[in-house]
């Protein structure tokens, strides 16, 4: 490892090419310059300076040293910060991990404020699907999970708290074989026409599936907004965010059917593990806990206005 004057005296050399100019930049004798410069070639034993010329080069085992040492100097620099940052109580990676049912786009602005911080702290966010969320606390994927669905599973140090209710509604296209069909609608009459899904992220338990009936042919897009535009198109049939829908079936886009077996509305959950609790999770949390951020989060977005 080169001392912070042997990396200031390599730089100085490769932008000015002389001795002299590098002792003036380093504000040292011109003799202490050419000393330190002979040291630090008997300590690697190589040749590092092209005398040779008449503008003074490094060598390109000089070239080397000086580019791999900068970049170990910044390695250190960094995780000197980084171990600052822990020892105040920051994080040093927070992972977020949002069921898909919540809009990315809702949590920039959270994002913007978290980074006026400067914590240092790393966020890493990504998403799943029902089982997936819970799953992906449990297996250490995640630090904090957002909009989780279904009861909270055992896990250890678990806590929790409800993000909100999210409504939801049998919806059809009216081009769809259903839309003329009496109400409410019954399990057979639904079982024999394609249910359009979110395929469950779960990694090591069978996914959930919600509205599939036993038998029931399904259509499995990537998120919800693409569930939407499929039922929207009559290519299936299925529940979906009341909220976000509003505008479709406002304006027929879409069909409200009441069926038989309502779906029950859903709990939305936030939950973390406690043993891991640093400034960032709990900054995380206190946002998560104000009502105005939670009811955006739970109803989404209408985008069909």
């Amino acid at each position: 490892m080169l001392s912070a004057d042997e990396l200031a005296l390599l730089e100085a050399i490769r932008e000015t090419g002389s001795l002299s100019r590098a002792a003036a930049r380093l504000a040292k004798a011109p003799s202490t310059i050419s000393h330190a410069a002979r040291q630090l070639e008997a300590r690697f034993d190589a040749l590092l300076f092209d005398r040779r010329r008449y503008r003074l080069q490094l060598t390109p085992a000089g070239q080397l040293l000086a580019i791999e040492a900068a970049r170990l100097q910044q390695d250190v620099s960094r995780l000197t910060r980084r171990v600052k940052q822990v020892a105040g109580g920051w994080e040093d990676r927070l992972w977020i991990v949002s069921d898909e049912i919540v809009e990315f786009d809702l949590l920039l602005p959270s994002i913007r404020r978290f980074d006026a911080l400067n914590s240092g702290v790393t966020l890493r966010l990504t998403h799943e699907v029902l089982g997936g969320t819970w799953e992906a606390l449990r297996d250490g994927r995640a630090d904090l999970v957002i909009g989780a669905t279904n009861e909270p599973p055992v896990i250890p140090t678990l806590r929790w708290f409800e993000l909100g209710v999210m409504d939801w509604v049998f919806a059809v296209s009216p081009r769809h074989a259903l839309a003329s069909a009496r109400e409410p609608l019954e399990r057979e009459a639904i079982a024999v026409h394609r249910s359009v899904v979110v395929a469950d992220s779960s990694r090591h338990i069978d996914g959930r599936r919600y509205g599939v009936l036993g038998g029931q042919a399904t259509l499995a897009v990537p998120g919800m907004r693409e569930k939407i535009l499929a039922q929207r198109d009559g290519l299936g049939v299925g529940w979906l965010p009341r909220a976000r829908v509003a505008s479709l079936l406002k304006r027929g886009e879409l069909i409200e059917k009441a069926v038989a077996d309502p779906r029950e509305p859903n709990l939305l959950y936030v939950a973390w593990r406690g043993d891991h609790q640093g400034r960032a999770l709990d900054w995380w949390l206190d946002q998560l806990k104000q009502k105005r951020l939670a009811n955006l989060l739970v109803r989404g977005i209408d985008r069909f206005v």
